[in-house]
């Protein structure tokens, strides 16, 4: 066999054990079974990754912008907000999530803490239909966030039976609204295999490192030791997309930050983000987003404005 064939292999075989874990691993206090965490301003000292997690997850963020890979949704956002996901849904680390006078604060619970059976009865009902619903990921609007953001920080400084009753009274609350949308509407159900995950994070933060040129089939097919035919079954097994369809999303979602942070012009815009025709730029910019990028951009003023 080729002797740089088998150094490349090799190469590769090591780059995949060195990744960071496909599971990430959730350990409570000593005496808690619920993960607390509130932290500042983000500052880059994690890189995010393509992961999961067995606990139900409850983001809280009163202050900050960055993008939002939940699943297979993709999307911008500025200001704040409040999402639940469910148990195994995978997520991509927040990219540049926080400004520099805002705080996040993550609540994690495995959905039997309270016992494999406490959400199944009759009182849990609305809770229960919550968890469920989480499970294709669960962004909450400006009425939730503006009701619930206080006490979500507040689990915080508690312990003990008062942290739980709080925790219940937060999901009861969250059970009852209906100020919220579902990111995975489109009926596929997210699965990754462990072994999976490396492989998807490595392609994954390929695109989001080279998103702004072309990126062909062949190139993204090489990274990952796959034939381009091979990597064509499994991504869309896999994502329940194309490639292609994933590389337009993180340009799109790329276009709306920029339209949010920056005075570039639409047609610059376009161009910064990779697209080599406006019009087609146009054309999956409403497609994804509904509106055109010019009206996309006014009604973000008046959302940052009033939120």
């Amino acid at each position: 066999m080729n002797t740089s064939l088998v150094t490349h292999k090799s190469n590769f075989v090591n780059v995949l054990k060195k990744r960071k874990p496909v599971l990430e691993k959730i350990t409570p206090t000593f005496g808690s079974s619920i993960h607390v965490h509130k932290h500042g301003a983000y500052i880059g000292q994690s890189k995010p990754y393509w992961h999961f997690h067995p606990e139900i997850e409850l983001v809280y963020i009163n202050k900050g912008k960055g993008k939002r890979h939940i699943g297979n949704h993709l999307s911008y956002y500025n200001n704040s907000q409040l999402l639940l996901l469910g148990s195994n849904l995978p997520h991509y680390g927040f990219v540049d999530r926080l400004t520099l006078n805002g705080s996040e604060t993550v609540v994690q619970f495995r959905p039997d803490f309270l016992g494999e059976n406490f959400f199944s009865i009759p009182e849990m009902t609305s809770i229960n239909q919550l968890l469920e619903r989480s499970k294709m990921g669960v962004l909450f609007g400006k009425r939730t966030k503006e009701e619930l953001g206080f006490k979500i920080e507040q689990l915080a400084s508690k312990s003990g039976i008062e942290k739980i009753l709080l925790l219940l009274d937060i999901l009861n609350a969250l059970s009852n609204s209906d100020d919220y949308k579902i990111l995975n509407a489109d009926g596929f159900v997210f699965e990754t295999e462990p072994q999976d995950n490396a492989k998807i994070n490595m392609i994954y933060k390929h695109v989001n490192e080279n998103f702004q040129r072309h990126i062909s089939l062949e190139e993204i097919a090489e990274k990952v030791s796959m034939s381009i035919p091979a990597f064509c079954r499994y991504f869309k097994k896999v994502t329940g997309k194309t490639f292609t369809k994933l590389v337009n999303e993180y340009r799109i979602v790329h276009a709306t930050k920029l339209l949010s942070e920056s005075q570039l012009s639409i047609t610059d815009i376009c161009f910064e983000c990779g697209f080599n025709n406006f019009s087609h730029f146009n054309k999956l910019f409403k497609k994804f987003t509904g509106k055109s990028a010019s009206k996309y951009r006014k009604e973000l003023k008046l959302v940052v404005t009033y939120e």
